[in-house]
């Protein structure tokens, strides 16, 4: 029963911030703003789901195990989720799963991104990890880890480059860094 709760929740999650992603990218692109990366983003929308899918079928062939150790993990999992809120907060308007940048925009450095430059990818790769522990879908959470690694390798220069050619990105995380 936890399991199911358990998915039903995070699912109605995604598809809550899949809609506050498709109203900022609609304001956005009403202000000019540009997308990059379409031809990842599939992949990446592919990778989540099929992350979801193979954790369902792993516990199931696991009998619905919870892990011993599973109010630590859970406690991770929701310290991600206050996170991952503080990032969508920080950003506001320019949230998005997307990468949509509005050209000459001011760059957030407000909230997380004080610390560092992609708090989100850092919540994701801890969900990965943490969900499939705490039901312990080992072969998921090796094999979705390595996936996440492969797409950040592409999607994070792909942002990086779009951020840094159309605002002051470079000027401003420099600035951070030598502080």
């Amino acid at each position: 029963m936890f399991f199911w709760l358990f998915i039903s929740i995070l699912v109605l999650q995604r598809l809550v911030e899949l809609s506050i992603a498709k109203k900022n990218e609609n304001w956005m692109k009403e202000q000019g703003a540009i997308e990059f990366g379409k031809s990842h983003y599939p992949w990446m929308v592919l990778m989540h789901i099929g992350f979801l899918s193979s954790l369902i079928l792993e516990v199931m062939l696991n009998r619905f195990v919870t892990a011993p150790l599973w109010p630590v993990w859970l406690a991770i999992f929701i310290l991600a989720q206050a996170c991952r809120i503080w990032v969508i907060i920080s950003l506001g308007k320019f949230w998005n799963t997307k990468i949509i940048v509005l050209p000459e925009s001011d760059i957030t450095a407000k909230g997380p991104y004080k610390y560092m430059k992609h708090p989100n990818y850092l919540v994701v790769a801890v969900e990965i990890i943490v969900i499939s522990l705490l039901f312990d879908a080992f072969i998921t959470g090796i094999l979705f880890t390595l996936l996440n690694l492969w797409m950040m390798a592409v999607r994070i220069p792909e942002e990086e480059n779009a951020l840094g050619n159309l605002t002051r990105y470079n000027t401003i995380f420099q600035q951070k860094s030598e502080k």
